[in-house]
């Protein structure tokens, strides 16, 4: 697959209005899960099996990494890989730059990975990737005892990171709620002795969390204040081999759940949706907002739950989000923004200042994308605020930035829109929904 990289043809594509959807569909495993899966196979000792990898560029990029880091990675059929890992502090040094592409999870994480080793990495990425920044997940990394002896301006990518030689435990309060600092931290924690302490005050994902209880690692998950968390790790354990079911990715279906929701007469169900509450907000919204979603057959993998969701057109109305709900939906805001606008009423969304370090300045992308479709939206320092009126004009061209999420965003929005609605170039949805055109045809979205 090639790499997330400007096109030189651009992959313009439109959304039209469409009959009702329907159909049943598992869309992609997540992508949280798949990197960590990955990741933490290397550091393992023995062959851990994946099931469910998301097989897009920035999961396959880690898998290249993990490859280039000194694992046996190896794909042994549909969305099934074998890594055979090197164990804790393992990692040999690689021949040539590491590139993820588009992926600031998987850069971040094998940062972290890396800062345990004693080894020399080189880091890059595509021009969305280098305009990034990286600095907030180094700074505890040399905390630890890494040290960046090369970097682009302001501490981007393309970046050389000198893994620690004897990586020092420490405690560290993360300075946002980032479950890919917090991540960091705890994979360089791996090689250091004693005890590596993260201290959030808003807890993020705890995925990294769980795999590595999952993986035989000693860490210890307790309350800090009122919605914070402490997350104490025992260093230098050996991680054993651990099977891996990857959950369905609630960020991927995040987008025909609101397809369903907002085309009239459509009634969708989706299988092994992770319901991990840490990653619910959007259901948890979208009900508020009076969505049909029913959830049935609860069951659970590797410390993480899943079920299968239906979900049916409802008549949404506006809501006010709270920010202390922003880190278990960030990724979920641009089609919530959708959404609201075919809501009754305004939809106030709070806190949302971490989308603006995304792929792309992802609230003023959001903005843009609904004002050129004919929707009144604010932005007041980091709140959004969606006028809905029920219906959306669509008309508009949107400008992607290279970023997925506003791509399959738009695409949706232009699926119950009264004017067809385009986006600039569609590539960039193979990141993380490689399958997401065809998915959605096959449900009935008018998508040319």
């Amino acid at each position: 697959m090639t790499q997330s990289t400007p096109s030189a043809a651009l992959a313009p594509m439109q959304a039209h209005k469409s009959r009702a959807l329907s159909g049943r569909v598992r869309v992609p495993g997540d992508k949280s899960i798949s990197h960590r899966a990955l990741i933490l196979g290397a550091l393992a000792v023995g062959e851990t099996n994946i099931t469910g990898l998301l097989e897009g560029e920035d999961v396959l990029n880690t898998a290249k990494a993990m490859r280039a880091l000194g694992a046996t990675v190896i794909r042994t059929g549909d969305f099934a890989w074998s890594v055979k890992g090197v164990g804790v502090a393992g990692f040999a040094e690689p021949a040539a730059p590491l590139d993820f592409g588009n992926s600031g999870t998987g850069a971040r994480l094998v940062m972290g990975a890396v800062a345990g080793c004693p080894i020399t990495a080189v880091f890059d990425g595509d021009a969305s990737l280098r305009s990034r920044p990286m600095r907030r997940v180094l700074d505890p990394l040399e905390l630890m005892g890494a040290r960046v002896t090369a970097s682009a301006e302001g501490g981007r990518l393309p970046m050389t990171l000198q893994g620690a030689r004897d990586p020092i435990p420490m405690q560290y309060r993360t300075p946002v709620a980032s479950a890919q600092i917090k991540s960091a931290v705890l994979l360089a924690g791996l090689a250091a002795p004693g005890t590596t302490v993260v201290i959030e005050r808003e807890a993020s994902r705890d995925h990294t969390e769980l795999m590595l209880k999952h993986f035989g690692a000693e860490i210890v998950t307790e309350r800090d204040g009122v919605h914070g968390r402490r997350i104490t790790l025992t260093g230098q354990p050996e991680l054993h081999a651990a099977d891996v079911v990857v959950p369905a990715d609630p960020s991927s279906a995040a987008f025909p759940i609101v397809a369903a929701l907002i085309v009239p007469g459509s009634d969708v169900t989706l299988t092994d949706i992770m319901t991990n509450p840490l990653r619910t907000g959007l259901f948890t919204t979208l009900r508020e907002m009076g969505a049909s979603i029913e959830e049935s057959d609860l069951r659970g993998d590797a410390g993480e739950p899943m079920a299968t969701f239906r979900v049916r057109f409802s008549t949404l109305k506006g809501v006010e989000v709270p920010p202390e709900r922003a880190p278990s939906m960030i990724d979920e805001y641009l089609v919530l923004a959708v959404a609201a606008a075919f809501a009754q009423g305004p939809t106030t969304m709070r806190g949302l200042q971490e989308l603006r370090v995304k792929e792309s300045d992802r609230l003023e992308a959001t903005a843009a994308m609904l004002r050129v479709n004919g929707v009144n939206v604010e932005v007041s320092g980091d709140d959004m605020i969606v006028h809905g009126t029920g219906s959306v004009p669509g008309g508009g061209l949107v400008a992607t930035h290279m970023d997925h999420r506003i791509a399959m965003s738009a695409l949706v929005m232009g699926l119950a829109a009264e004017a067809p609605v385009g986006i600039d170039d569609a590539s960039f949805i193979a990141t993380s929904f490689p399958d997401f055109i065809p998915m959605m045809r096959g449900l009935g979205a008018e998508l040319t």
